[in-house]
């Protein structure tokens, strides 16, 4: 048995890999079904395309509810203050700030729920981190 994907709905195909681009990752194939009208956009980081996320767009809208009851994806960062100033510089509300210089959680636009969990061992607890509160859920 091998792990071959996580997969997720997207309403927002170009917003969503946006979001994704922003953590590092890269699309590493795409297939456009015009019968089935749907595109499934494969995203991984680079050096670790064995671990993709693929986002289905179907091209018929339909809500999309319930995002965290999917649960959550989760990608190691090597700073994971470096990495919430990111999100925050494109916009991404940081709903559970690493306040433990370890772990944030954020989501996506459909209101999927990503971990930042930062490599190897946590770094030394900072402001504004440590005393910014959680923001929705997450």
């Amino acid at each position: 048995m091998k792990y071959l994907h996580t997969m997720i709905r997207v309403s927002d195909l170009d917003a969503t890999m946006k979001f994704f681009e922003v953590l590092g990752l890269k699309e590493i194939r795409r297939r456009v079904d015009e019968k089935g009208r749907y595109t499934l956009v494969f995203m991984a980081v680079p050096g670790d395309e064995d671990a993709p996320v693929e986002l289905t767009h179907n091209w018929d809208p339909e809500p999309y509810t319930g995002g965290r009851n999917f649960g959550h994806l989760a990608y190691a960062v090597d700073n994971i203050y470096d990495s919430c100033n990111a999100m925050i510089a494109h916009g991404v509300t940081i709903n559970r700030p690493p306040r433990d210089g370890r772990m944030a959680f954020i989501r996506t636009p459909d209101g999927i729920s990503i971990e930042l969990i930062q490599a190897g061992t946590a770094l030394p607890l900072a402001e504004p981190w440590t005393s910014m509160p959680n923001v929705g859920s997450w």
